[in-house]
């Protein structure tokens, strides 16, 4: 007979829990997971985290508050979402800012994910790894097609609670409603709103096309996921695991940046063929519609000349 301790497994010295809001099929949750065991393989089994999808540990912006004081030790969230607690986070959502990746992963890679982190860093929490993808953010309606900027007038559309979100479809004529994901589907079901803004792979993981008729590909907004942990549970790692943590995060970041870019192009057919009807949109058209507004001025103001200056550094000018 094997010794006691010889028949169970040792147990972790350190353990994490990671939550997300996402559906476990979603590519955040699938490379997380690949993340956390490549890393309890690495460190022969001293760190363990444990993976909570689909908000089960609280709403996003529960999250948010929980990270901060150690109720998690790491999540998963939107710019949209962080920017309730981190405004500068959200200036990645500035409307039409982004027309490529080129341009996004140029400026998340370099100075305007390096001003963002120094913010993150100022509330207790940390970035573990570089940005991972959310994806250019599609409108889609259970009522109307919406192919010009007028569609968007009295249209009731749900929005993160993100300001900048809210603000941009204020501008731009609709009526949004910030509600928090773990609610959208059911608001979309029972016609409390008449539509929503999410990535294509959101809009996929969530059968949000169950309640929805059609998609409008304006690419209005791109939007990151930060991979954000608490300050004094990452602190009590030992060097080595802390390294280790940033490598494999880093790693199942460019893996999960990948996913979404193939997904945003064969989710079309497939959702599609699910009798979703997607509506192809002139975004210069939105673009200058928002323009109009006071949009980009009042952002402007919100974010800092420094702030501003970086973001245009990478996207040209805006307004």
């Amino acid at each position: 007979m094997l010794p006691f301790t010889a028949r169970f497994a040792k147990a972790a010295e350190f353990t994490m829990k990671l939550a997300t809001g996402q559906d476990p099929s979603h590519p955040v949750n699938k490379r997380a997971q690949q993340a956390a065991d490549r890393i309890k393989e690495a460190s022969g089994g001293r760190l363990e985290i444990n993976l909570y999808p689909a908000n089960q540990l609280g709403s996003d912006t529960d999250l948010i508050s929980q990270v901060r004081v150690g109720a998690v030790d790491a999540i998963n969230i939107a710019s949209s979402v962080l920017a309730t607690r981190v405004p500068l986070a959200g200036i990645v959502n500035t409307g039409f800012a982004f027309t490529s990746y080129d341009q996004v992963w140029k400026a998340m890679d370099g100075s305007l994910g390096d001003h963002i982190r120094k913010d993150i860093e100022k509330t207790g929490a940390i970035a573990l790894s570089k940005p991972w993808d959310n994806g250019f953010r599609q409108v889609t309606s259970s009522t109307r097609e919406i192919k010009t900027p007028d569609d968007l007038k009295s249209f009731k559309i749900r929005v993160p609670a993100a300001p900048i979100l809210t603000s941009l479809f204020q501008a731009l004529g609709a009526g949004p409603t910030p509600i928090n994901f773990n609610e959208v589907y059911t608001s979309l079901q029972t016609k409390v709103v008449e539509g929503q803004e999410n990535p294509l792979p959101i809009i996929a993981t969530a059968k949000l096309y169950e309640v929805q008729k059609y998609c409008s590909l304006t690419s209005h907004v791109w939007d990151a996921y930060w991979i954000l942990g608490n300050r004094a549970a990452f602190g009590k790692l030992p060097s080595d695991l802390q390294a280790l943590v940033t490598q494999e995060f880093g790693k199942s970041a460019d893996d999960e940046r990948a996913d979404i870019a193939a997904l945003s192009q064969s989710l079309r057919a497939d959702l599609a063929a699910k009798g979703f009807t997607f509506v192809d949109v002139d975004k210069e058209a939105f673009r200058a519609a928002l323009g109009k507004s006071s949009f980009y001025k009042d952002w402007r103001g919100k974010f800092g000349e420094e702030a501003w200056k970086i973001l245009q550094s990478n996207v040209g000018e805006l307004g």
